[in-house]
């Protein structure tokens, strides 16, 4: 069980409004208190923050904002010390601007060494668009382009040239060697283009749209990929203890994501399809039923995870009304989620997803039930993709708002003053931390539970399979627990004999299972 800490949210341990390496270390406690394994970190790289640190200046220091190497030192010594593994993000598809190669590669001009390492070219060879919106193609000032999946501050660097190739691999044995469990690889999908750049007609969203099926994008999912992490797989091997490597890879169907977990690559990708699939009891059971058939051809483990810092937070996703595609970004003038009904359907994909065998990733405050921030001001949104698609997205900042610890303090407890980079929003209040701590029912209670017994059982190492259960319920066994979601209006009844062990909402007075609830019995 793997616990997602975006840095500058996390814990803020000197009131700047931002948090940073030590305000983590300082709040460690709180996942062995939860019981979480390991925690994966979001860059804390030196950085210009164009993209909120994934636009990497420096990929063996920490951005003073956040702290010092000596700090990260300390972090991984007081995490190991707790028995918890650190896994830390690497971001291999692109560097920062202000990189000292792209410097180089500016300054040096056309033809040069310097701009073989990134993907120049002499004209704008194509249509290709920014994830962030706009054009993917950026002009320096003696007239070539050079290409930027994301935004103009992340150029793409050229994994074809073996200078990048070998950069990276001093890049892993550099945190390696200072004790890091594994690295979480940034567009895992994206280091590899089509060689002849070809034009792409079709939306530009890393997991292919409506009308694409069985079509790759010429700048997703290249098959050249998995020889690069083939050779990242021989460099963590050769290190003891179980180190990682994990795939974020935006890949469908679940057969091409399967490809990066083969026994000699990755060991765990996360499974987006499962993330976006709708609230039903046929698009559960199908993504599950094909994410588990896939990954077991290749004899690896499914990755389950329903929130990030790049979604919008299930508590709020899961209350828009059930078929609605997920929205890059909510603001105050959007239809706005049934945050009661996206808690309740939280609290039960929570519970079910914790059941199924496999690995599974929470994100921060998801264990408080925090919704997403869809009210903060316009003119304080720090999302490139707010400002490159002029406000037609409001982008991600609603789920990267610094986290409430405790209801009466100063930014929540987030840090020892009321300065935080995203304002928070006053339920903070009555979700923080110590208004649920030791409250029966709380969701912070909830996950406690989830979490002992899903170790307890060894969930993540069992096997399911489906059981009867009538229509809009999905019902299964993991072992010996049984696993009841009511996605229906009509209440669900228990098999006879089966006592609930934890349920995501109190049944009826008949003992029936309600609408949106999930239970755990034996």
């Amino acid at each position: 069980m793997i616990y997602q800490v975006y840095p500058r949210s996390f814990a803020d341990s000197n009131g700047d409004g931002i948090g940073d390496l030590p305000g983590i270390t300082a709040r460690l406690d709180h996942l062995v208190e939860l019981g979480v394994d390991a925690v994966w970190l979001s860059p804390f790289y030196p950085s210009p923050q164009a993209d909120a640190g994934y636009d990497v200046a420096d990929y063996q220091g920490v951005d003073p904002i956040f702290g010092s190497l000596e700090d990260a030192d300390k972090l991984l010594a007081a995490a190991r010390e707790r028995g918890l593994r650190v896994i830390v993000d690497l971001v291999p598809n692109h560097t920062s601007d202000q990189h000292a190669w792209f410097r180089a590669a500016v300054e040096a001009g056309p033809g040069s060494p310097e701009r073989a390492r990134y993907v120049f070219r002499p004209d704008k060879p194509n249509n290709w668009q920014s994830v962030f919106g706009g054009p993917a193609w950026t002009q320096v000032p003696d007239g070539e382009w050079y290409l930027h999946l994301f935004d103009p501050g992340q150029p793409d660097l050229n994994w074809d040239h073996p200078e990048v190739r070998a950069e990276f691999i001093d890049i892993l044995r550099f945190w390696l060697d200072r004790g890091v469990d594994g690295f979480r690889v940034d567009v895992a999908h994206g280091l590899i283009k089509q060689a002849d750049l070809a034009d792409w007609h079709y939306p530009v969203e890393p997991l292919t749209g409506p009308g694409t099926e069985g079509i790759r994008p010429p700048m997703w999912d290249q098959d050249g990929v998995h020889e690069i992490y083939r050779s990242w797989r021989r460099v963590v091997d050769a290190y003891p203890g179980d180190r990682v490597l994990v795939a974020e890879a935006w890949v469908s169907p679940a057969e091409r994501l399967a490809a990066y977990v083969r026994p000699d690559e990755m060991h765990q990708a996360f499974n987006f399809e499962y993330l976006e699939a709708f609230w039903t009891e046929s698009a559960q059971r199908a993504v599950i039923t094909r994410s588990l058939a896939a990954d077991a051809a290749v004899g690896a483990p499914t990755t389950w995870v329903l929130s990030n810092h790049d979604v919008i937070r299930h508590a709020s996703r899961l209350g828009l009304p059930v078929g609605t595609r997920r929205p890059r970004g909510i603001g105050a003038d959007d239809p706005q989620p049934d945050n009661v009904v996206g808690l309740r359907r939280a609290r039960a994909a929570t519970l079910l997803m914790l059941a199924l065998p496999g690995s599974a990733y929470l994100y921060q405050g998801e264990e408080l039930g925090l919704p997403e921030h869809t009210t903060i001001p316009d003119e304080v949104r720090q999302d490139p993709t707010y400002v490159r698609t002029d406000g037609e997205e409001k982008g991600r900042d609603g789920c990267r708002v610094p986290i409430p610890w405790e209801a009466d303090a100063p930014s929540y407890g987030f840090g020892p003053t009321a300065a935080s980079w995203l304002p928070q929003p006053e339920v903070w209040a009555e979700l923080a931390l110590d208004r649920q701590r030791g409250v029966p029912g709380s969701t912070y209670e909830l996950y406690r539970a989830a979490l002992r017994l899903r170790a307890e059982r060894g969930l993540g190492l069992g096997t399911l399979t489906w059981a009867e259960a009538p229509d809009d319920v999905l019902a299964f066994r993991n072992g010996d627990l049984f696993v009841l979601t009511n996605f229906g209006a009509t209440p669900a009844d228990l098999p006879a004999g089966l006592t609930p062990l934890l349920t995501s909402a109190p049944l009826d007075g008949d003992g029936r299972v309600p609408q949106d609830a999930t239970v755990w019995a034996v």
